[in-house]
């Protein structure tokens, strides 16, 4: 007994250095869905090191995502990702749900992304207003396609037939986009809607004026092209009319469009086809 008594002291003077050596335990508790740090972990696990890495249209893309939310079902981002797949294909009644959740999760984040796919996608125009018009509260200088929000609201107006609404709405996004200085460049796509709604409001001198400006900035626009030939149309000018009808079909011929990143996917609004243009020529005698 006397030899194995040492024996023991030495087992329990390793065993207490063994814990002493282990690694010091973090703050971060496995499984805190409330902790960004936790959240950011599995964000890189299941998105940056899996969805990611293969396409968005395989199913191991929503399988990634899928595995994301049974982790962590608080992480917005992983049901914006999960609907992405959904938004290209269409399946937009599937798709949406998914986005009211991210925003519900984190509406300073998605909440603008939401209402341009309402906007351009599922042509829920009232819905997109409301989305812009809130997080226009939450972030009143903010953007989202490179826009601002003005610009997505005067489009929805413009659509839902609210001329003036839309004007003063395209009149706000031209002053955030001068700046406080009054020096911005306006976007040519904001001079387009700009002078589409002009001339519905049958203003055809300021349209005119917006519809030159787009092209002088992209002269192969086709929208703006034909849209001034309708304001000289509409003053019984066919001859003046002509020629920008003729620069709308060669544009659209040769691949020109608005310039806009989905316009692969969805029409925007006052987007034209050469069927348009087709017809306009028919009824001045081109």
């Amino acid at each position: 007994m006397a030899k194995s008594w040492p024996l023991f002291l030495s087992l329990l003077t390793l065993a207490r250095l063994g814990q002493c050596q282990q690694p010091a335990k973090t703050n971060l508790a496995a499984g805190d869905c409330g902790s960004k740090a936790y959240q950011d972990t599995l964000v890189a696990r299941y998105l940056d090191r899996g969805a990611n890495r293969v396409s968005y249209l395989s199913p191991q893309w929503g399988q990634y995502c899928d595995s994301l939310i049974a982790a962590c079902p608080n992480i917005a981002q992983a049901y914006q990702q999960k609907a992405m797949p959904l938004i290209d294909c269409g399946d937009y009644a599937k798709a949406m749900p998914l986005l009211d959740q991210a925003v519900a999760l984190d509406a300073n984040r998605y909440l603008a992304y939401r209402g341009f796919l309402k906007c351009i996608f599922t042509k829920d125009y009232a819905g997109a207003i409301t989305d812009f018009q809130r997080v226009a509260r939450l972030k009143p200088n903010g953007r989202e396609q490179d826009h601002t929000y003005a610009f997505f609201e005067g489009a929805c107006e413009l659509e839902l037939g609210h001329y003036q609404l839309a004007e003063t709405a395209f009149a706000h996004d031209m002053t955030l986009q001068r700046g406080p200085a009054g020096q911005g460049e306006i976007h040519f796509n904001t001079l387009l809607y700009a002078g589409v709604v002009a001339a519905r409001l049958k203003q055809y001198a300021p349209a005119q004026t917006y519809l030159q400006q787009c092209l002088k900035a992209y002269p192969q626009h086709p929208e703006a092209n034909y849209y001034l030939a309708l304001t000289y149309q509409a003053l019984g000018q066919p001859a003046l009319a002509r020629p920008y009808l003729e620069a709308a079909q060669r544009a659209l011929i040769g691949g020109y469009r608005l310039n806009e990143d989905s316009i692969s996917y969805a029409n925007y609004p006052a987007q034209i086809t050469e069927y348009e243009v087709t017809q306009a020529m028919k009824e001045i005698g081109g």
